[in-house]
């Protein structure tokens, strides 16, 4: 039950935004209207099923087992007098008032939360924008944009903001950064019944072919015949998948072809690599496994580590080695948490 009430709630805030535009303009429910409403609110739900908290316990039908939200809210209160500075008190509180349509409660709770945690919490600035979105019913842009941008930043493969950030790239007619955010998203490899809707916008900002559309990780092919020996999409010893791309900046600036290595460290101890992949530049997007069959020293496997470095370089000198000019993406790879990532490289060594 939990579930149903936290996704009815994020689907009108997304239809308020996603579809309200639409309507603005043409004033009546238009083919295209009905099916952004019907495509949202499939995304919402199928998104908050993925990255909410469907496993919620429910009270059933005995309605008298549901918890009394306003003296839960209360409770947090009196606990967060005590103690101002509990993060998980703030979030709790915040999704409670969520829950309960206070959005403006809502919005001074996250923003607190914002405050103790620095900004560094990418889902947090995505709670904060959908809130403020709720309250003042207004669509992405201004400062809610900026947080969703910044959670981008934070945490690159954050799925309701890349989600978030595609729709709000296509309400100001940016449909070519909302395919790019949503080919991401597609990367993370949604549920089916998400992917194809994912997959249909896409096709229709990209003006191509549905067909032509990178598939999610789960199911990629590698790029070229090329690639196919060196970035296997199907290993079953795999510890991590990862679709690597260019970013617009690296991509106008890489002109020749190169090698592209992909490389699993210790953050704590750089060298040697735990193991390596290569693919070439022009092979690109493409996705890549490494597993224990490319560890680099015996005894030392990938699959031993809890978390490590992940690292894409074009290495303009044909050395695995970083050398100024050469172009990388990195990130924080936990297997148990997600093993299959986008990576995207998009910055220069200088």
């Amino acid at each position: 039950m939990t579930f149903w009430i936290i996704a009815a709630l994020l689907c009108l805030v997304a239809v308020s935004f996603g579809a309200w535009p639409l309507y603005r303009e043409s004033r009546r429910l238009t083919p295209l209207l009905a099916i952004v409403i019907v495509s949202t609110v499939a995304v919402s739900v199928g998104l908050y099923s993925r990255i909410g908290s469907p496993d919620v316990p429910s009270a059933g039908a005995n309605s008298d087992a549901l918890p009394d939200m306003e003296s839960a809210i209360a409770s947090l209160q009196q606990r967060l007098a005590k103690n101002p500075h509990d993060v998980n008190g703030w979030n709790m509180l915040a999704r409670s008032y969520m829950t309960l349509q206070r959005y403006g409660d809502a919005v001074t709770a996250y923003e607190r939360l914002m405050e103790l945690e620095e900004g560094q919490n990418g889902q947090t600035l995505v709670d904060l924008a959908l809130a403020i979105l709720s309250r003042d019913g207004t669509t992405i842009e201004g400062r809610t944009s900026a947080l969703i941008e910044s959670a981008l930043a934070l945490e690159p493969n954050n799925p309701a903001a890349l989600f978030y950030s595609g729709i709000a790239s296509a309400n100001r007619g940016d449909t070519e950064t909302a395919a790019t955010r949503w080919e991401m998203l597609l990367g993370l490899n949604p549920p089916p019944e998400i992917r194809s809707i994912l997959e249909q916008r896409v096709a229709e900002w990209r003006g191509v072919p549905i067909e032509s559309i990178e598939p999610p990780l789960a199911d990629a092919g590698p790029a070229s015949p090329s690639a196919s020996t060196e970035a296997p999409t199907a290993d079953p010893d795999a510890v991590v998948t990862a679709r690597i791309a260019l970013s617009d900046d690296a991509l106008s600036a890489l002109t020749s072809d190169a090698n592209v290595f992909v490389i699993a460290r210790d953050p704590a101890q750089p060298s040697p690599p735990i193991a390596v992949n290569r693919v070439r530049l022009s092979d690109l997007p493409a996705v890549v496994s490494l597993g224990d069959a490319q560890s680099m020293v015996a005894g030392r496997s990938l699959s031993g580590f809890e978390e490590f470095e992940l690292l894409a370089r074009v290495s303009l000198s044909g050395s695995p080695a970083a050398a100024p000019g050469d172009w990388f993406g990195t990130m924080i790879v936990r297997p148990a948490d997600n093993a299959a990532v986008f990576l995207a490289i998009d910055q220069r060594v200088p």
